[in-house]
């Protein structure tokens, strides 16, 4: 058995989990102040252990920005009662929220979230077929909100879940379709690979700015976010197809919806913005030792994480939510037309420059 293999790849994997669940907390935190941002609001501002107050200057500035937010809503979420209704499916309805959140952890094995440190690639398996992989494991996170909403035995969630598949299988169509022309211009599925095609020759977004669009708008359909937030839609369905849930089951559902935007989020930064590497390509010369040149990857890489999060933020805070039949229909009539042109006309492109 190779152990420094085995060493490595645990290393990698409880970091890449933890980072992605603290980065999802956070964004919770993130979200609640940037919403209050946009409507003249204040947000999170008190909540804080009492030794705190005690801190001269930090004490307060960190009390006003909300860092301690997150800790007391997941201590909040662990202890309120864990109420399951009478009449629900009790094994379904206790195995949904798992089923939400799992998938969206398990694409994380294939993100390279860095370059290399010393021999290893900052990546927990570097597949062949990264994109692949991605797509088929994401997509299975659908079944736990329909899950949920068959497993409560109330119509409310039962249209929420029922919506979701529906609202899945039109934008996973369009956002598969919409790579096609990302993976003709790289010529590789690998994920490392098109990120080394973009650092030679710059970001795929240049190249294909129709599949980014496509991409962008089939994203936050398959997060469930503003303006496709139908799933749960609160002045229809009440709270969708978590209506029935409380307690941690309640936050395992909330905790799969940001770390679904995450991943969403790392994809879209590897394949349209190059990833780990620096948006200044070669203006700024390599300097610091091994762990700097390690480090340095990552930051790039969360910083441009965060710009698609604040994007997601921005647009809950800007746009209406659609109708049913406006949200099926973008999708049907004018995404998928779009994303089969983006691919015949890149293809036509790239026979002409070869020929």
């Amino acid at each position: 058995m190779d152990w420094k293999f085995l060493i490595y790849s645990v290393v990698k994997i409880a970091f890449a989990i933890g980072v992605l669940h603290a980065i999802a907390a956070y964004a919770v935190l993130a979200e609640r102040k940037i919403s209050a941002w946009i409507q003249d609001r204040v947000g999170p501002n008190r909540v804080a252990p009492p030794f705190v107050k005690y801190i001269p200057v930090l004490g307060p500035a960190l009390t006003r920005l909300g860092i301690f937010q997150p800790l007391a809503d997941g201590l909040k979420f662990m202890l309120k009662e864990d109420f399951t209704p009478s009449g629900v499916h009790k094994a379904y309805f206790w195995l949904a929220p798992a089923v939400a959140i799992i998938p969206s952890i398990l694409v994380i094995a294939v993100i390279p979230f860095g370059s290399v440190m010393g021999d290893q690639k900052m990546v927990i398996a570097d597949l062949n077929v990264g994109i692949l992989y991605t797509f088929g494991i994401v997509s299975l996170g659908v079944y736990g909100i329909v899950l949920a909403g068959y497993a409560a035995n109330s119509k409310y969630p039962f249209f929420g879940g029922i919506r979701s598949s529906a609202q899945m299988i039109s934008y996973e169509i369009s956002m598969g379709m919409s790579v096609i022309p990302v993976f003709l211009i790289a010529g590789n599925l690998n994920l490392s690979t098109v990120i080394g095609w973009q650092a030679q020759h710059g970001w795929l977004v240049l190249y294909a700015p129709l599949s980014f669009f496509i991409f962008l708008v089939a994203g936050f359909a398959e997060t469930n976010r503003l303006p496709f937030d139908l799933p749960e839609a609160e002045t229809e369905l009440v709270g969708g197809y978590h209506t029935e849930y409380s307690s941690m089951k309640f936050a395992m559902f909330f905790m799969a919806e940001y770390a679904n935007m995450i991943t969403v989020s790392c994809v879209a930064t590897l394949l349209f913005f190059g990833g780990w590497t620096s948006p200044f390509g070669n203006l700024i010369p390599a300097f610091g030792g091994v762990l700097v040149q390690a480090i340095l990857p990552v930051f790039w890489f969360v910083v441009k994480v965060f710009c698609f999060l604040f994007l997601y933020i921005w647009v809950r805070g800007t746009l209406p939510r659609l109708r049913y039949d406006q949200l099926m229909g973008f999708s049907w009539k004018f995404l998928m037309p779009l994303a089969i042109a983006n691919i015949l006309a890149t293809s036509l492109w790239l026979a002409n420059r070869t020929l």
